[in-house]
């Protein structure tokens, strides 16, 4: 019997093999004779040898060969959010061809962020549409890994950006509502969690709104300024990119005398429940209403209409992402990349709308 934690020379002198042998069969075991490899498993489970310290022998080799995806979401985030499951999907099916595995770090908790951040066994971390995430950020940059953040609130210091050209794609989206005669416009947009939604006034967009929001407005605006649609004329409801605050939005607009028959919305998933809600009170998408949304998320397709929407190149942002960390390249400090217009069933020319629909 050997005193102090079984190591594995000693499973190795118990069976009367090398040590280099004895290491095989716990990480190459397919090269090691199945006999051989039957008598070093039987010596270790008798003396209670669980195998080599996975955690040291990365340490030692110094690459994990897994990516950490964090952000300050509740987990569920990447489950719940058709955004946040589409650029996973993105991401792992790179992973995937790699065969590089996947941690989600829970940034949620403030006082376990360090911890978490700190213990991740990783090779980097992809920051995911980060909002006011300064301590996250400078976590990570301690850890002295490659990052990279798929948007970021008040960029400093030239941190690794891959985003998409939200102005841009957002003046597509209501150039394309215009072109088809709309006039009677509303934005669904998205504020801060901790902010209260509800009506937004364009000149308190930049207080209430993401960086992110901020520039889909202003890419509205500089659409419908070319067909004489003043912003100020352009209801802008700010939600929390859930049901109920989207209700709420849809409420209030649609019990105005002049209800509008174009949405703007923020989200693919800000769409889907407008087209729910529209639908159980029989206004028609997109005869009565036409929709617009943002992302391009599988989900939109399947709709009933299915969804126009702006496309994210979802696998371009997770290829440069994975390969960003995986091979420890310099990024500029932003990437942006465009999106492009889907055309389905939720849009169509309008015509003569009447509130006693509700």
């Amino acid at each position: 019997m050997t005193k102090g934690p079984i190591r594995l020379a000693d499973i190795a002198k118990a069976a009367g093999v090398s040590q280099g042998t004895a290491s095989n069969v716990f990480s190459r075991p397919e090269i090691v004779r199945e006999e051989v490899r039957e008598r070093v498993l039987g010596i270790a489970r008798d003396l209670g040898y669980k195998g080599p310290d996975v955690k040291g022998r990365l340490l030692r080799a110094g690459k994990f060969n897994a990516i950490g995806v964090a952000s300050l979401e509740p987990l569920s985030y990447f489950f719940d959010d058709p955004w946040a499951r589409a650029m996973m999907k993105a991401v792992s099916d790179v992973c995937d061809e790699t065969g590089t595995g996947i941690a989600l770090v829970s940034a949620r908790n403030q006082q376990k962020l360090a911890w978490n951040i700190n213990s991740a066994l990783v090779d980097g971390f992809i920051l995911l549409c980060v909002k006011e995430g300064g301590r996250l950020v400078d976590l990570s940059r301690q850890r002295q890994v490659p990052c990279v953040a798929l948007a970021l609130e008040n960029a400093e210091d030239g941190f690794p950006i891959i985003e998409i050209d939200n102005r841009k794609g957002a003046e597509a989206a209501a150039r394309h509502l215009a072109e088809l005669g709309h006039k009677n416009f509303a934005v669904l947009a998205i504020t801060h969690r901790s902010a209260v939604p509800g009506t937004v006034k364009p000149e308190a967009v930049a207080s209430a709104m993401s960086s992110s929001a901020r520039l889909r407005i202003e890419g509205y605006f500089d659409a419908l300024r070319d067909f004489d649609i003043n912003p100020q004329d352009v209801a802008i409801h700010a939600t929390l990119n859930d049901k109920k605050s989207v209700v709420n939005a849809l409420e209030a607009l649609f019990s105005a005398p002049e209800p509008p028959t174009a949405l703007l919305a923020m989200s693919d998933r800000i769409a889907l429940y407008a087209i729910q809600w529209l639908t159980e009170r029989g206004i028609s998408v997109p005869n009565d209403v036409s929709i617009i949304g943002f992302d391009g998320v599988p989900e939109a397709a399947l709709s009933t209409p299915a969804l126009t929407t702006m496309q994210q190149p979802f696998e371009d942002i997770a290829a440069k992402a994975v390969s960003a960390i995986l091979n420890d390249e310099e990024l500029a400090s932003s990437q942006i990349l465009d999106v492009k217009l889907v055309l389905r069933n939720s849009t169509a020319p309008p015509r003569s709308f009447s509130a006693s629909l509700i």
